[in-house]
């Protein structure tokens, strides 16, 4: 059996305003994060201290903006005790996301045990198209 603990970060990431065009690292058009906003977010741990520890972040995203939205990005950024990066990972929805509907997510650090144990903190970093 899975033991599992929750982390919750007490920072909340809410964003709102108008939309302002930004290019990603692909190169690819997407716009500000301003019709995105974050409701929760809790880091959780899977066997802790074992070789299968794993870490995630799991959250909600909602459109809170006027129009429909067909892509949602969400990046999370894993940081060590000392605040050093240790990887960034990208979560995405596409389709017809609507004003007011919530998309859950989960993105996971990409490594387990003794790399996943060092995870402390992440921030995220909500994008979105049109």
């Amino acid at each position: 059996m899975h033991r599992r603990e929750v982390l919750t970060l007490s920072a909340v990431v809410s964003l709102s305003g108008c939309l302002e065009y930004i290019t990603d690292d692909n190169g690819e058009t997407i716009t500000e994060p301003a019709d995105v906003e974050i409701v929760w977010h809790d880091l959780i741990r899977d066997d802790p201290g074992t070789d299968d520890e794993r870490v995630a972040v799991w959250g909600g995203v909602r459109n809170v903006g006027e129009r429909t939205l067909s892509y949602i990005e969400i990046r999370a950024t894993f940081f060590d005790a000392e605040g050093e990066q240790l990887e960034r990972v990208i979560e995405n929805a596409e389709g017809d996301i609507t004003t007011g509907t919530e998309w859950p997510f989960e993105i996971e650090f990409p490594h387990f045990g003794d790399r996943a144990a060092e995870v402390d903190t992440y921030e995220l970093e909500p994008a979105t198209g049109v």
